[in-house]
Order: C-alpha cells, then structure tokens, then sequence
C-alpha cells in the first residue's frame, strides 16, 4: 500500500524500495532484522510502543475487545509447567512477547527506554500479584 500510495506522488523508486523494506521487517512476528538504519529505527520504535504504561494500557484494552480473560484463575503467573496462551489470557501476553521486547532493540537509545519501560511492566506485574 506505501509503494503505491508514494508512486502516485512521483516519490524516487529507490527511496520507495527503502521505505518498504523498513515497513516490511519491522514486525515482530516475522522476526526480520531490517538491513537498514531506518528500518532498525522503526522496529525499535514499534516495539518501544508495546511497553511502558501505553503497553500495559493497549495490551489489556485489546485484550478486552477480544473477550479474552486477564489471567489464569488457576495460575496467573506462570508458576506452573502449563503452556502460556495469550489468546485466552491476556497476562500471558507480557510473557510470551512484551517482556522478550528489550532484549530486540537495535539503537543504545531504544536499548536505554525499552529497559526501563521493561522495569516498569515487571512492577505492574508484581503489584497485580499483591492485588490478586
């Protein structure tokens, strides 16, 4: 969709070539390592936005449109052998990807906001076993 929406403004070949490599591996579902400095930087950056505060916030809100539970009743911190599953549980969420996030960043900056949003998400975490 970028490379037509940029070819209908007469945008250089080579420079839509690059915008949509950067688009394409920047998921983390398809586990790319983008080749560009660009495309590190926007996969750094969507990552970033998957923790922290906002993370936790999106995370159970998407959770929630897809009526799924916030946790395991019978062991909502993984304390068990039991296989985590995200699609049922949304605590299971920061487990099987959120958390697994910092260790992916490419730039020192990134590296630098990711580990203390991290440390944060990892604090909501040990309240929330206080609570339950």
């Amino acid at each position: 969709m970028a490379e037509n929406i940029l070819q209908s403004y007469n945008y250089p070949q080579d420079k839509i070539n690059q915008i949509c490599d950067c688009i394409r591996a920047h998921s983390y579902s398809k586990r790319l390592i983008p080749r560009s400095l660009e495309g590190k930087i926007l996969q750094d950056a969507d990552r970033l936005d998957a923790l922290g505060a906002i993370g936790i916030a999106r995370t159970f809100s998407i959770g929630g449109s897809e009526n799924r539970k916030f946790y395991n009743a019978d062991d909502p911190f993984y304390r068990s052998d039991r296989n985590l599953d995200d699609m049922q549980w949304t605590l299971d969420h920061f487990q099987t990807k959120l958390l697994k996030l910092e260790d992916s960043m490419h730039t020192k900056t990134a590296k630098k906001i990711a580990q203390e949003r991290t440390r944060f998400m990892i604090l909501f975490i040990r309240q929330l076993q206080k609570e339950i």
